[in-house]
């Protein structure tokens, strides 16, 4: 068995010529020695056993010890690799004369015998050069006792005629000299390959190292995002709820509209964050894919009656032209946020004519297109808006043009859902993009619907876990202006302490708290306690890694900054209460 180390990459050529001996010599000895065994074979009869057997012993002995020596000789560090390559040159001369020492049995043969040693020592030479490279000292070592004393037996041979046997030497000794040019330029091929090899090595870990620190400068991306992300969402969360909860009280006009217009730049706050969520979620894989079969046609006529009022601001229209039902089978949310990313940048990005969402059949399947009349993306750029943060012709970085996540979003979106993605654009000609996938049969599918909750529970009982005061006082100011009751604590002790006093119905707990607690590990202690009581997640946090464990521990997940529709929902859907059902939660019990 060869050893690892001989597929490491070599720091010089003389170990790799000591590596290549000892893989190339590994099955090297059995043909040899069945060569030699018939040469033991055509002297049989002439000859005791004890010299033709004490001979092929020799020899056998010689290959097996040189074949294993050849093998450990790259690992012989403690030995110069000069002193190493000796050796090996000196075992290629043993070996040499322990196929030499055959020639002895010359004179006994018939010309026939004759010619097929000179044919077996020849051959032998001949893989010698191959196998050594070309490494003249090897090649010499064994050409020399072998095909030399071989010429002279020839030219002197009495049993044949004196210019056959004349001719058979001089062919010989030609053919010596022959091999040595041969080997000269297999060793220079061999040094070029080993050079080849060398700069490709170094090369390869100029890479590595370059994709390295492009890997760790994405990893720090990600880590900053997630950090800068969880900060920021921390005091806008805190926001969103003293705002929810200012809207809930009564105002007058003038401050009604106020808290409107907070509403609104809190929802486009949040909208932009919650792309950089996206990104996050969609990178650590935790985005699950619900297919389900659905009619395309009447996702586009939502689309159209979605994006015509932005499209009517710029003096646009946006064009339908959905002839034909189409049902497809995929995760009609996740086609619909791709759809929606695209005819946003449409309408962003054209001032003048139409956006056309237009859907046709063909060749089975069912194709989506997105057209504009807007400026174009040219040729070169066209990889690059699909990158993180990149847009086109925003060097102010103009907030109304978003993050420039929503490629970003669509490419990993389609990966995610395999649906095939075309697009074609050029400067100042518009651009069309193509979403293609399978049509397949309508199913019939009866879809509840459930009116959007307005709920006041004044028998409900929250247990509040945040270890930041703000966000803790708004969640209660705004709880409260939904009559419900509201318990602090900020942290998991805390938290197990106020349900020993009272028994809340939910916890709403901060992923992540003070020092090493968070909050998956306040649910599941409560839940030793008061076993299936509903929870919810609120998290800022969008690392990969802390999705993923949001992901695992299967408790709801809500992402700050939360509004307060959004989190009155997660409560009714959590405790099970409907927008007809002003559910009385049992009586507490007060320990």
């Amino acid at each position: 068995m060869v050893s690892p180390l001989l597929n490491a990459p070599a720091t010089s050529i003389k170990l790799e010529l000591l590596r290549l001996l000892a893989r190339q010599d590994v099955l090297g000895p059995i043909p040899v020695f069945i060569s030699m065994g018939i040469i033991a074979a055509f002297v049989a009869g002439k000859l005791s056993p004890w010299y033709w057997g004490a001979w092929l012993a020799w020899v056998a002995l010689v290959l097996v010890g040189r074949s294993l020596l050849l093998a450990r000789l790259p690992e012989m560090d403690y030995l110069s690799e000069k002193l190493r390559l000796r050796i090996a040159v000196m075992l290629s001369a043993l070996n040499g004369v322990s196929h030499g020492i055959s020639l002895l049995f010359f004179p006994l043969l018939t010309d026939m015998q004759q010619a097929v040693v000179s044919m077996i020592l020849m051959g032998i030479s001949s893989i010698s050069v191959v196998t050594a490279a070309g490494y003249m000292p090897i090649s010499i070592a064994y050409i020399a006792p072998t095909l030399m004393p071989m010429a002279l037996l020839w030219a002197f041979n009495p049993n044949v005629e004196g210019w056959i046997g004349v001719s058979i030497a001089v062919m010989t000794l030609f053919f010596c000299p022959v091999m040595v040019v041969l080997a000269g330029s297999s060793f220079k091929m061999f040094q070029e390959s080993f050079e080849i090899r060398k700069r490709q090595v170094a090369l390869n870990l100029q890479l590595q190292e370059a994709l390295d620190q492009a890997e760790a400068a994405s990893r720090a991306k990600t880590r900053f995002l997630a950090s800068a992300s969880h900060d920021l969402r921390q005091p806008i969360h805190a926001l969103s709820l003293f705002c929810g909860a200012l809207a809930k009280r009564p105002l007058d006009d003038a401050s009604r509209e106020i808290a409107k217009h907070m509403d609104i730049s809190l929802q486009a706050l949040a909208s932009q964050l919650d792309s950089l969520l996206d990104i996050s979620k969609l990178d650590a894989g935790v985005v699950q894919v619900n297919d389900q079969v659905f009619n395309l046609r009447l996702l586009a006529e939502r689309l159209q009656e979605e994006f015509m009022p932005a499209a009517r601001s710029k003096g646009l229209s946006v064009w339908l032209d959905c002839p034909v039902d189409a049902h497809v089978k995929t995760d009609e949310v996740l086609l619909e946020r791709i759809a929606r990313n695209l005819l946003s940048n449409a309408i962003k990005y054209t001032e003048i004519g139409k956006v056309e969402l237009a859907l046709e059949i063909e060749a089975g399947n069912a194709i989506l297109t997105i057209a504009d009349t807007g400026r174009g993306i040219p040729e070169a750029e066209q990889v690059r808006v699909f990158e993180e943060f990149y847009q086109l012709d925003n060097p102010e970085r103009d907030r109304s043009k978003g993050l420039g996540l929503g490629l970003a979003i669509v490419r990993r979106l389609v990966d995610l859902l395999t649906v095939q993605f075309d697009m074609e654009s050029t400067a100042g000609g518009g651009t069309v993009i193509s979403l293609t996938m399978p049509v397949v049969e309508p199913v019939s599918c009866r879809k509840s619907e459930q009116a959007a909750a307005t709920l006041s529970w004044e028998h409900l009982c929250a247990l509040v876990v945040d270890d930041e005061v703000e966000v803790g006082l708004g969640m209660k100011a705004l709880l409260e202006s939904m009559h419900c009751r509201v318990l602090l604590a900020d942290g998991t002790e805390a938290a197990l302490a106020a349900i020993n006093r009272v028994r809340p119905d939910i916890i709403l707990v901060d992923f992540r708290l003070r020092g090493t607690d968070n909050g998956i590990t306040t649910v599941r202690e409560a839940r030793k306690v008061l076993p299936g009581i509903p929870a919810i997640l609120i998290s800022g946090d969008t690392a990969p890694d802390r999705l993923r464990e949001a992901e695992e521990a299967g408790i709801e997940l809500l992402h700050k900054p939360v509004l307060a529709g959004e989190l009155e929902q997660a409560i009714a859907h959590a405790c099970g209460l409907t927008e007809h059902e002003n559910r009385v939660v049992a009586k507490r019990e007060h320990k």
